[in-house]
């Protein structure tokens, strides 16, 4: 286990210097970050060669690609360049963004996974049933759904909500545009009733899509599984449906849902991006929209490179993940 786990990182390395050239040239190709400034008003040749050498984009492709490679391995995520914009340090900007975008996903993906699994399970077992067919045919109306009417529709409810909350006399719950910048206050149970209500529009918003996706996957392979020649040879031998289900057939028809969900993590922050622009959060997503809509070099590349590590982290997480589950899958 270790050296595969250790042989996994090593080739991680190779991927991760392929996604950085990648993203570098993609990146490069959003256009020039100073073409706005030089348009505002008349520039000199003097200026206009100045903010190019601040910027380093004087420099050739790959002469630019190594310096911010070499910069970005040791901890210098590099500055904010746009005039005006300029100066400020995208690493810590970034990872405070990072870590609240992270709770959120987090939380939607354990929610998402938990009532996925259970309900795909219940459907394969009760095929054809009442249940099944409820599930899914709730399964295909969320999924359907773009993710901004989902969030759009949860916002106008939770408005309605603190309405009707305020009209009986109690406190809004619902926070409808972002966490508070100073952070949650008072005692535990009222932290606890600022947190909920921060956290559950988005999270919910997040869920829905993941859910309807993780119930159809894992109601598939659990199918498939209960219908293998070992889960009804286990049965014929005497052993309960239930211990036939969750201790044979379970494990097995996991598995497909471990790839997807890893898969899913890097997407997640796709989602983000729609989800934190409705709610006013922010997070990762109006963090790469502004740094889009400035053409911020350098908050782009740090954005799509700790995407790609943590997709990378998650993938590795699910290899693992496979030997536990099945004892046929072997990590030498």
């Amino acid at each position: 286990m270790f050296r595969y786990i250790i042989r996994r990182l090593l080739i991680s390395i190779p991927l991760l210097i392929v996604a950085s050239f990648l993203c570098f040239g993609l990146v490069n190709a959003m256009g020039d970050p100073l073409a706005e400034w030089k348009l505002q008003k008349p520039r000199t040749p003097a200026e206009i060669a100045a903010a190019y050498e601040r910027t380093g984009y004087n420099e050739p492709f790959m002469e630019r690609y190594v310096e911010w490679a070499g910069d970005f391995v040791t901890g210098d995520w590099g500055e904010t360049v746009v005039p005006g914009n300029a100066g400020r340090p995208v690493k810590d900007e970034l990872l405070t963004s990072f870590g609240i975008t992270l709770r959120l996903i987090l939380a939607a993906e354990i929610i998402a996974l938990i009532l996925g699994i259970a309900v795909g399970v219940v459907g394969a077992v009760r095929q054809y049933s009442l249940f099944d067919y409820t599930a899914t045919g709730i399964s295909f109306a969320m999924f359907s759904m773009p993710l901004f009417c989902v969030a759009l529709v949860l916002k106008a409810g939770g408005i309605k909500l603190n309405d009707w909350l305020e009209s009986t006399g109690a406190d809004r719950w619902i926070v409808t545009a972002g966490p508070p910048g100073e952070g949650f206050s008072g005692s535990f149970s009222e932290q606890l009733f600022q947190y909920s209500g921060a956290y559950i529009l988005p999270t919910i918003s997040l869920v829905v899509i993941q859910f309807a996706l993780y119930s159809r996957f894992q109601r598939a392979s659990m199918l498939e599984t209960l219908n293998a020649d070992y889960v009804r040879t286990a049965q014929a031998k005497g052993i309960s449906q239930g211990r036939a289900i969750f201790r044979h057939a379970l494990r097995n028809a996991l598995i497909p849902i471990i790839t997807v969900s890893s898969l899913n993590i890097g997407a997640g922050f796709g989602g983000a991006v729609i989800t934190e622009t409705v709610f006013n959060w922010s997070g990762m997503g109006k963090f790469i929209v502004e740094a889009i809509t400035k053409i911020e070099p350098y908050q782009v590349l740090g954005f799509m490179m700790v995407t790609a590590v943590f997709i990378i982290a998650f993938n590795l997480i699910a290899d693992i993940l496979y030997a536990f589950l099945d004892p046929r899958i072997r990590l030498d």
